[in-house]
């Protein structure tokens, strides 16, 4: 259920209902990869490039707020390590006030649809869904489609997931891209959420936006992609090449010539 204070929170973290977000929680998971030692200039460097939103874990907001040009910022609440036993089995690490505290406009949380560590996790997202709803915060569930036997790109998997994140009230999702926009169409319709897709490991620029081109033909609200984007040799650029997709509906090579970078074969 919305309320004043999400509808206005979620214009924060937006544009026009459309969504360039950059998660860089990823030093939990990953440590200070490239792009992460120096957050703060990356922080900088993406949100002049045309990211609506930075999100990160809470005790990273201090290097946030002042480097973020005036754009929103989203509080993670759970993560987990690859040098961990279980990099599925997300652990809660920080709760909606905490997240209030640190000067967010919204929170995120991570669930595992198909993992052994779902149950737990579909309890947690509902809390925070709940608490966060008291306070007029939004949530972006980070519904991913993984576990034993899940194929993390069937639509079908991800339709399943985009739509858990609705039932237990969250007010945006985050999912895998189904690698083509005909596949996608079903993911998005399985929800009334705007859905965004993950970016996942690095790959080519072109890659990258024509992934983005085809989440929005389909009929998606933009994206949530971290190490896409930090990772970048110039997380500026493509945040710009992402939201010229994004934000004002380019084609790829449109958006990748506009954004200064080369375009590949």
């Amino acid at each position: 259920m919305t309320t004043t204070g999400i509808d206005a929170r979620l214009e924060r973290i937006g544009t026009d209902g459309s969504y360039v977000i950059v998660p860089m929680d990823h030093g939990i998971t990953l440590g200070a990869v490239q792009g992460l030692k120096e957050i703060e200039s990356t922080i900088d460097g993406v949100t002049r490039g045309g990211a609506d939103a930075v999100l990160t874990q809470k005790g990273i907001a201090p290097r946030v707020h002042e480097n973020k040009n005036g754009k929103g910022y989203i509080a993670h609440l759970n993560g987990s390590t690859t040098i961990g036993p279980d990099e599925q089995d997300k652990r809660l690490t920080g709760t909606v006030e905490e997240a209030i505290r640190a000067g967010a406009d919204a929170v995120s949380f991570h669930i595992n649809v198909g993992s052994d560590h779902e149950p737990d996790q579909i309890g947690q997202l509902a809390g925070v869904t709940e608490t966060a709803e008291r306070f007029g915060i939004p949530v972006l569930a980070m519904a991913y489609a993984r576990g034993p036997g899940v194929d993390s790109t069937d639509p079908e998997a991800l339709g399943h997931a985009v739509r858990l994140a609705e039932e237990l009230g969250a007010d945006l999702v985050k999912t895998g891209y189904s690698g083509d926009a005909e596949t996608f169409q079903h993911v998005v319709a399985s929800t009334r959420l705007p859905v965004v897709i993950a970016g996942g490991s690095k790959g080519t620029d072109r890659e990258t936006i024509e992934m983005v081109r085809g989440a929005m033909d389909a009929g998606g609200a933009g994206v949530s992609m971290g190490r896409s984007i930090f990772q970048h040799d110039d997380p500026e650029a493509i945040a710009t090449a992402v939201s010229n997709v994004v934000h004002d509906d380019r084609s790829v090579d449109e958006a990748l010539t506009e954004a200064g970078l080369a375009i590949e074969a």
